[in-house]
């Protein structure tokens, strides 16, 4: 090679190094170029993003808050006595049980407080089941058992009187369906139904098929009671159906417990069914106008009978001068059967509040009562559910429909919802002049512990004490040394009704089971607090003699106490007829006003207290 042409290649290469190091500059030059310019548009991004600065803080005097500060509950001290025994009560209900597990044999245990002689006090009469026909005989009872009251003192006059007649009966509707002045029975059952219409002189005589209120052979009947749905003078009567249920079907379904062993079904298991209403047609005859009347309540999506009914009770909820009526349905939505007068009846349960819980689900409900709350300002009605379900306590403003659930702010939720209650009823057991919630409380499995560890079979009755509401808890739980021991004694519990049974002005309690012995509590209040007694006669023709219906209003210095004659409530049972209104420590009554079925008025004035008075139409 020539070195002009080496010399050419070497100036070459030193222009292309020149060219390289230019470029090299020019990039050095541009990145930092760039650097500069996103380090100035950050700091300028900063700048511009940077919140101000908090202005100082003020300190401002916050207004002056008055605490209000609730009164001390003093619970008062009333001791109940159980005296089921000493007062000569022998009874023992018979369920039929012998391990197969048929779901009736749990639910059933109804009673009744009636003065079937009419001699002033109050008779007792008790539901009883059976043998199931397919087993062997036992000893045990297998008929209902009456006892008359004499001073206190209980004596069996079942023995011939007609109502000892053997059948699956589960409750009882107490009432004077022929204006006769004599109150008649009649008996719920698995199968059909049975009406004893009393003849005196402790007889009964069984009108079932004259009057046509047995219904089907294949109904399971549970409560029941007389009113008057059409305001004719005469007792009219509703009765609650609970599921379709066999024993073929019963045994079908396998139900078992937790770990092994049969366990009572479900009635999510079986179908609904349709209750009876009878309208007294005034001759012993009833007519049944359930689907005319507007009761049979379909479920909306299968169009099958909706209702798995337990318990009922009525009440004029629009105060419009007719008997509402308000049905505690197991698992599936309440319903409440507005009247409109004229013996028709439209469920308005579910736009008024009272068909389901507050979430909107339906609960497993038992017994039910409602009454005036609140200075009469308000309705209350109380429903007893299934364990882990509270107590309900629908309240709505008296004369209109919409309730709101107020368990839980009355302090009544809390305390009910591990029990599994039946029966309830409203009672004064302390004749302060505020109505106070009784509940009995049972659970359907007997090994129910075995497999839920916080459940037991027999459980403890309960009192929740009104304290009124001025109190942010209204309903106050009572406890051993507020009743004394006896009232809260575990038990299987079913019906919970009261009468006044020894004459001493304060109200007695009974709580009936399934399968065992009842027991029956004497109230001993020792409080001093004044009381008046009334019993209505209806005159037979624009009122039912037994007055169902009617409102009795007992003017108490600045208060006036309100009650409706029904004793249609609790779960399977009825309570006694008479009112009873506790007057605290007042000794004297401005006036009585009596609202008869019919809408008349009765002024009656001024009553002596710590009496009974008997006021006739």
């Amino acid at each position: 090679m020539s070195s002009e042409t080496r010399s050419e290649r070497e100036e070459v290469d030193e222009s292309e190094l020149r060219d390289d190091a230019a470029i090299n500059r020019a990039v050095r030059g541009s990145v930092i170029a760039l650097a500069v310019l996103l380090v100035a548009g950050g700091a300028l991004a900063y700048a511009l993003s940077r919140s101000k600065p908090a202005p100082p803080v003020r300190q401002s005097e916050l207004a002056t808050v008055d605490v209000r500060e609730l009164p001390e509950v003093d619970v008062p001290t009333v001791n109940f006595t159980d005296i089921t025994a000493e007062a000569g009560i022998e009874f023992v209900h018979n369920n039929g049980a012998v391990g197969d597990k048929l779901l009736p044999e749990t639910m059933g245990g109804g009673a009744a407080f009636l003065d079937f002689d009419n001699d002033g006090d109050q008779d007792l009469l008790f539901v009883n089941s059976s043998d199931w026909p397919w087993d062997s005989p036992s000893d045990r009872t297998s008929t209902s058992v009456l006892y008359r009251n004499d001073g206190g003192q209980f004596v069996d006059v079942s023995q011939g009187s007609g109502l000892d007649v053997s059948m699956y009966a589960m409750g009882a509707a107490v009432g004077d369906y022929d204006n006769d002045g004599l109150v008649d029975v009649f008996v719920t059952a698995v199968g059909k139904n049975r009406l004893f219409r009393n003849l005196g002189d402790g007889k009964f005589v069984d009108t079932t098929e004259s009057a046509s209120v047995g219904g089907d052979e294949n109904r399971w009947s549970t409560s029941a009671g007389w009113f008057d749905c059409d305001n004719d003078g005469d007792l009219d009567l509703f009765v609650c159906n609970y599921v379709g249920w066999s024993r073929q079907y019963d045994q079908s379904q396998g139900f078992q417990l937790v770990g092994g062993g049969r366990a009572y079904g479900r009635p999510q298991n079986f179908e609904g069914t349709f209750p009876y209403l009878y309208r007294n047609d005034g001759d012993g005859k009833f007519t049944d106008v359930s689907e005319a009347a507007g009761v049979q309540v379909r479920n909306m999506t299968t169009d099958l009978p909706l209702s798995k009914s337990l318990g009922v009770a009525f009440c004029d909820f629009d105060d419009n001068g007719a008997m509402d009526i308000v049905v505690a349905n197991d698992t599936v939505q309440n319903l409440l059967l507005r009247n409109d007068g004229k013996g028709h009846f439209t469920d308005v349960g579910t736009i008024t509040g009272i068909a389901f819980d507050s979430s909107g689900n339906a609960r497993g409900a038992m017994g039910v009562d409602v009454t005036a709350f609140r200075d009469q300002k308000s309705l209350a009605v109380a429903i007893g559910n299934f364990s882990n379900e509270m107590t309900a306590l629908y309240v709505t403003k008296s004369g209109q429909m919409q309730f709101y659930d107020e368990a839980v702010s009355t302090g009544l939720g809390p305390s009910t919802r591990l029990l599994l209650t039946f029966g309830l009823a409203y009672v004064d057991y302390d004749l302060d002049g505020r109505l106070d919630l009784f509940c009995a409380n049972g659970h359907l499995e007997e090994d129910i512990n075995r497999v839920q560890p916080s459940q037991h079979y027999e459980q403890p009755p309960q009192m929740f004490w009104n304290a009124g509401p001025e109190f942010q808890t209204e309903f106050v739980p009572v406890y051993e040394e507020h009743v004394g021991k006896d009232l809260l004694v575990p038990m299987a519990g079913r019906g919970a009704t009261y009468a006044d049974i020894d004459n001493d002005g304060d109200t007695d309690l009974l709580i009936t089971t399934t399968g065992r012995k009842p027991r029956l509590l004497r109230n001993d209040q020792n409080l001093g607090h004044h009381w008046l007694r009334i019993k209505l006669v209806g005159d037979g023709k624009k009122c039912n003699r037994d007055a169902i219906g009617a409102i009795v209003s007992v003017s108490v210095g600045d208060e006036v106490l309100q009650k409706t004659v029904s004793p249609t409530r609790s779960y399977l049972s009825q309570v006694e007829l008479p009112l009873t209104f506790g007057l605290a420590d007042s000794d004297s009554v401005q006036n009585v006003n009596v609202r008869w079925p019919d809408g008349e008025v009765t002024e009656i004035g001024p009553l002596a207290v710590d009496q009974v008075h008997e006021i006739v139409r």
